[in-house]
């Protein structure tokens, strides 16, 4: 597949979960704040390729193809590094383990192409950031929300981005997070197993068996009953859709504390987005092959949330 000059894209491999999905619903997800509509017009004008090949959006992906994307809406657009403080838990040639805090997007995007992740990573790594995502995402193998803190890892090189990526189609990465819910939590442990997909009206959200929905498993926790009015919990991620922890305790009615997209619209704590956080991240290193396994603190904000709740 040549590119076209001037045109910035990005490839997409297509993973055996995706196999069944319609072209549109599968660039929805990925390409998270873009509409649907916008990506069937992108489709339309021929500005999406699948193996190369022109196709239309209701195409069904099978395993290993390659959706190219050029996104013509950002052809000049140049993402600059930025002199951004990280918070770095862990770095060597090949990968940077960092702690990433509230209010952060991870890559730029529609609405945010400075003061992300990937300009503080451009500073610092410079030139040593894996290309596999292309200019907007450089490095980049996962991502947490704007509002989710916690520990995520970037690559320096393909041949690293390349074996994280396959550890995370195989759900080998040991994902925790911790969580304050709204409401008593009914059982102490448990698994959530749906499908999640676009929201059919509101494009903005994610949904539990949803049309062109992917599987998600979350497993819970319970680690504190908070006054019966709140619960402290931790969750372990089997998979890593879109707003995957957020859908899921929603659905079963408990939603994240300060999460007005998915919970109540008015949080009585003056929170800044939703009470989670990343906090362990687990994995097989590139390069050693040895297992090795991160941590991220509860932040500030977290810790007086237990102490003001309790």
């Amino acid at each position: 597949m040549d590119s076209v000059p001037g045109v910035c894209y990005q490839d997409y491999l297509a993973c055996v979960e995706s196999s069944g999905t319609r072209l549109d619903n599968f660039l929805t997800e990925k390409l998270n704040g873009m509409s649907r509509s916008y990506i069937q017009k992108q489709i339309k004008e021929g500005n999406v390729l699948v193996n190369g090949i022109n196709t239309k959006a209701s195409y069904k992906i099978c395993s290993h193809d390659i959706i190219r994307v050029y996104e013509t809406a950002i052809e000049e657009l140049e993402i600059n590094p930025e002199n951004i403080p990280l918070d770095i838990i862990y770095e060597d040639n090949d990968i940077i383990v960092i702690n990433k805090p509230k209010q952060m997007v991870v890559h730029p995007a529609p609405g945010h192409y400075s003061g992300t992740v990937v300009n503080a990573l451009l500073y610092h790594c410079k030139d040593s950031l894996s290309g596999i995502n292309g200019v907007l995402r450089p490095g980049i193998v996962h991502r947490i929300d704007k509002d989710t803190t916690g520990v995520i890892v970037a690559c320096k090189n393909d041949v690293s981005h390349k074996f994280l990526a396959e550890q995370l189609k195989e759900h080998s990465i040991t994902r925790t997070y911790h969580a304050i819910v709204h409401n008593h939590v009914k059982e102490e442990s448990g698994t959530i197993k749906t499908t999640i997909g676009r929201h059919k009206t509101d494009r903005k959200k994610m949904a539990v068996n949803a049309e062109g929905g992917r599987n998600a498993i979350t497993h819970y926790k319970v680690l504190d009953n908070l006054n019966n009015r709140y619960t402290y919990i931790k969750c372990n991620l089997e998979t890593g859709r879109t707003h995957q922890i957020r859908v899921h305790m929603a659905s079963i009615g408990n939603p994240v504390l300060g999460d007005s997209l998915y919970g109540p619209s008015k949080c009585p704590f003056n929170l800044e987005g939703q009470a989670l956080h990343a906090k362990t991240l687990g994995f097989i290193h590139p390069s050693t092959k040895k297992y090795m396994e991160f941590e991220a603190p509860l932040p500030d904000y977290f810790k007086k949330l237990l102490e003001v709740i309790h």
